[in-house]
């Protein structure tokens, strides 16, 4: 094998080959990304009819979410415009099995079911409902109805699509890894094999593991591969013996990813591993607070065994968690003031620990979470007033943080010490041109954190800044994709997961690239899949989860549960 190599890696060869690698690889990447993101930005948003609500004067209204929300407020899913109705007068649930309840939302004249004021009660179809005086009844759609449903909704790829798509990835992967083994040191052959051809493996078994269990869409997960064999790529070129280990940690990621799929199939569930998250991310910081090392002024890192571990990365996973919930407990006003008391330790911990980039990532998310659950704008007005006083104080009692922060925009000027880094990166991005240096030709790799911190820039020398803006445009439509399944999610559970998830990716990305340019602040914020680091990788995948379960196209999430495709006719739907 070596002599083949040795035959292959002449100059002439070698070059002739990234050559050829300069122009295919953004060929193949732009035709991959183009067939996985159009139809993620693309697809019908159906709304889907789960029951009917019908008036005394005969009037029916159909039932869209599984959470909805009856009042008079335009806002409201359901509006009753009648002075005796609250604004958010009560909340309409069902569940996985097809029951319903309604909850009364804390309204003045509150919530009647046959005759009988309750807080909460489950509804049986002769039930007759009384809101703010006004009769109502509840028509579930039956079991048929609800398999038809299934068989309506918007196909979300085709299994020869996928792979299609599949095929394309693994060739851009078996060209990196050539252009590495060619042009690389010998005694890298291994790991660089080990790296890309694990990172192979793994796609194509979750590929198959989706065709086993009926699941048609593969466009997030193989867009996350792109993502994840980039990274693959800058590790090869900076630290090639790292490679096994993020391999490791993907496949723990994948596990994860999975698991909170599973936990996510059944609202009940997702519910307990809320608590369970919950308490977890609070203890992953003051775990590292009592027994972390600090590096680089930030006490954010635990040593197992000789590995290295950032458990706020894992704290992002377990904080979307704690701040999704279902619209019964939103409209309670004690829930969303122990949100912001649990936001308040998690930030408070960060703090201590001196993480302010992860901090900032926190409260971006904080934002997010509280504006879907209170959809006050005055809220987020009064949490961005906070965050200027704590920004001030930060750096009044951080001394690295000031540093950082008194380089932006001013790396120039000691280019040899607080702007080493991007200068550096700056440099190789524009060497590195549209097309790039080729797989393992560039500089930057012997600038300290190529393969994390500044990852961008090795990739854009490397591959050119034609892929490396594909990179960010692969984050971008994740979170224009969450977004768009936002407004037909059965919950608003997957509803705030999957927005907040997506946000933080995107935020991640943000402050990643445009920290190595210069533009704002240097953070040392990790690039989603990309960055160099297990816990990131695995954080990453985690967070994806909740995008991934909020999907309702036909047979596309793991987290739906399918149903049986008895023979219905159409108009049974919407009978």
């Amino acid at each position: 094998m070596n002599g083949l190599f040795d035959s292959l890696a002449n100059a002439s060869g070698a070059d002739a080959y990234i050559g050829i690698f300069r122009y295919a690889a953004p060929i193949l990447a732009g035709l991959i990304l183009l067939r996985c993101c159009l139809p993620l930005l693309t697809f019908r948003r159906e709304p889907e009819i789960w029951a009917w609500l019908y008036f005394r004067d005969g009037k029916k209204v159909p039932i869209t979410h599984w959470e909805n929300v009856i009042g008079r407020s335009r806002s409201c899913d359901i509006q009753i415009n009648h002075p005796a109705v609250s604004r958010n007068h009560a909340v309409l649930t069902r569940y996985d099995d097809g029951s319903w309840t309604i909850t009364d939302a804390h309204s003045k004249g509150g919530v009647r079911v046959n005759g009988k004021r309750v807080s909460i009660r489950a509804l049986q179809p002769e039930d007759v409902m009384m809101i703010g005086g006004i009769e109502m009844g509840l028509v579930p759609i039956s079991q048929r109805q609800e398999q038809k449903l299934a068989q309506l909704r918007t196909q979300a790829g085709s299994g020869l699509g996928n792979l299609f798509n599949l095929v394309l990835l693994t060739l851009l992967q078996f060209m990196a890894c050539m252009a590495f083994l060619l042009g690389g040191n010998p005694d890298h052959f291994i790991p660089i094999l080990q790296g890309f051809g694990g990172l192979a493996i793994c796609q194509w078994l979750l590929f198959l593991f989706y065709v086993v269990i009926d699941r048609s869409s593969f466009d997030v997960e193989t867009i996350a591969f792109f993502l994840c064999t980039m990274g693959m790529s800058a590790i090869a070129t900076v630290d090639p013996s790292e490679t096994l280990k993020q391999l490791i940690a993907m496949i723990i990621g994948i596990v994860l990813f999975l698991t909170i799929g599973w936990s996510m199939r059944d609202l009940e569930r997702a519910k307990i591993f809320r608590y369970i998250a919950s308490v977890a991310g609070v203890l992953f910081l003051v775990i590292t607070l009592l027994f972390g090392k600090e590096y680089y002024g930030a006490k954010n890192w635990l040593i197992i065994g000789g590995m290295s571990l950032q458990p706020s990365e894992l704290s992002k996973v377990c904080f979307v968690y704690a701040g999704a919930a279902t619209m019964d407990r939103i409209m309670n006003k004690r829930n969303i003031i122990l949100f912001i008391a649990y936001s308040v330790l998690i930030c408070g911990c960060l703090a201590l620990m001196n993480d302010f980039g992860t901090a900032l990532i926190f409260f971006f998310a904080f934002l997010i979470i509280a504006y879907l659950r209170s959809g006050s704008v005055g809220t987020i007005g009064l949490a961005c007033t906070a965050l200027g006083y704590a920004g001030v104080i930060a750096l009044k009692i951080a001394p690295h943080a000031l540093r950082r922060f008194s380089a932006w925009r001013h790396i120039w000027e000691d280019p040899l010490n607080l702007g080493y880094q991007q200068t550096r990166a700056l440099m190789c991005i524009a060497a590195g041109g549209l097309l790039g240096l080729g797989p393992g030709r560039g500089y930057l790799r012997r600038v300290f954190a190529a393969d994390s911190d500044i990852a961008f820039a090795t990739i854009s020398e490397e591959w050119g800044l034609i892929v490396a803006v594909m990179m960010v445009v692969c984050v971008v439509v994740l979170g224009l994709f969450a977004i768009r399944t936002a407004r037909v999610a059965r919950s608003s559970f997957y509803t705030i997961g999957a927005c907040t998830a997506a946000s933080i990716l995107l935020i991640q990305t943000i402050l990643n690239c445009l920290g190595t340019l210069d533009i704002l602040p240097f953070t040392g914020v990790t690039f989603p899949f990309l960055s160099n680091g297990g816990t990131s990788m695995i954080g990453a995948w985690g967070l994806l989860a909740f995008v991934k379960a909020a999907d309702t196209r036909q047979n596309a999430s793991f987290a739906v549960r399918l149903r049986k495709n008895d023979h219905v006719e159409e108009s049974e739907v919407v009978r």
